[in-house]
């Protein structure tokens, strides 16, 4: 019975993981003519990218928690209208507060209660721990498919309609959240890896004991910087160094491309070889990515070449930082787990949105974000080097 859910509620995962990514990927575009619209600076649109990236990580243990107790599917349907409804208050903000409680609060909380702890959790209780790698690298590179399709789809709508326009048909498709997450409901309850019983108190208290665990949170919190400052600040890079608004949105599509292959990979080999290792890699080679691009002309060329880099290394930290959560702990709390991972992730992101516009109002270039963002990436690969990966042996009586 298990194995024949695991296909339908993997689809049914990557399709929500390409909503939650692929809309919210898409508002990068929206920030020359909401600013220019309203008369606004870039600050303004930091804000709330920055107030939504912290609400979604602070929130997300918190959904994790509830779809531990209540199930995954009544998370989802009520992340989902709330994400739809932010979008929609998005497109109405005459003011910048009515415009970050839109984009900030309400799409915060729609993000995080659609995003990767639930989904992955949902699909992770139902796979033998061997595979839960691949199976999980295999969901999170579906999710890059909404990264692929909905970005130049939202730059083609703001250029045939307008940009109010484009982000109420957004919201709309941000309502496929609902059906998919019936189908994900197939899953829950099972729980057929769970092995000893243990509270959810229990299992806080010996992940906040676990070295290796705050590790992983430091680590995770430099790919939220990563990919929120590169994924909100990107196209207006490109614009302001000559090219045109289609070259942004064809970047984050790249991205999303490679994101395929790069996430399916790091799954496969968090099979074979050791996942902490794996991750130094990835943020070694994140650094020399953002290292090499700036310190050549930008062209439409090196753009590609860079988007192309980047999009392997973007979300193949996911399958293996939740991987190892899993690994270590036990499946049975992975989404309140990783939804703590995911909140310092989301702290990262916060940081990286906020201080994109920061700097750029206060310098007048990205520069210093930039290199920022270098520093970053060679921190994290040297703090997951000593992380603790082995087992957890635990008694088999509730704790």
């Amino acid at each position: 019975m298990v194995a024949r859910l695991v296909v339908p509620i993997a689809i049914a995962g990557a399709l929500i993981l390409s909503l939650n990514l692929g809309v919210r990927q898409s508002f990068a575009l929206f920030l020359d003519p909401i600013t220019h619209a309203n008369g606004w600076s870039q600050s303004t649109f930091a804000l709330a990218i920055a107030v939504q990236n912290l609400l979604w990580g602070v929130f997300t243990p918190f959904a994790g928690g509830l779809a531990d107790r209540f199930g995954v599917f009544k998370v989802l349907l009520i992340g989902g209208l709330t994400y739809a409804a932010g979008t929609v208050v998005m497109a109405l903000a005459s003011s910048e507060f009515t415009f970050v409680s839109g984009a900030g609060v309400l799409i915060g909380l729609g993000t995080g209660a659609t995003g990767f702890p639930l989904v992955l959790a949902a699909v992770g209780k139902i796979v033998s721990d061997k595979n839960r790698p691949l199976i999980l690298g295999i969901v999170t590179a579906g999710g890059s498919f909404g990264q692929i399709i909905l970005p130049p789809l939202a730059q083609s709508l703001i250029q045939w309609t307008d940009w109010q326009s484009a982000l109420y048909i957004l919201a709309a498709v941000a309502l496929l959240f609902l059906p998919l997450a019936v189908t994900l409901r197939l899953g829950t309850g099972e729980d057929a890896h769970a092995g000893p019983t243990q509270s959810l108190s229990s299992a806080l208290r010996e992940a906040s004991k676990h070295s290796g665990f705050w590790l992983l949170n430091a680590g995770f919190f430099v790919c939220g910087f990563h990919v929120v400052y590169i994924g909100t600040y990107l196209p207006v890079y490109l614009t302001s160094c000559g090219l045109t608004p289609m070259i942004g949105a064809t970047a984050l599509s790249v991205i999303g491309v490679f994101n395929l292959i790069g996430t399916f990979g790091a799954g496969a080999l968090g099979t074979r070889f050791r996942m902490k290792y794996l991750l130094s890699g990835i943020y070694v080679a994140r650094a020399a990515a953002i290292a090499i691009f700036m310190a050549f002309p930008v062209t439409e060329a090196s753009v590609l070449l860079f988007s192309a880099a980047f999009g392997l290394l973007w979300l193949s930290t996911v399958p293996l930082t939740s991987g190892i959560v899993s690994q270590v702990f036990g499946p049975r709390y992975v989404a309140t787990l990783f939804g703590i991972v995911m909140m310092s992730h989301q702290i990262g992101a916060f940081f990286g949105a906020y201080l994109g516009g920061f700097i750029f109002d206060l310098t007048g270039s990205y520069d210093g974000a930039w290199g920022v963002s270098i520093a970053l990436g060679l921190f994290s690969a040297l703090v997951h080097l000593p992380i603790k990966d082995a087992v957890l042996r635990r008694a088999t009586t509730p704790a």
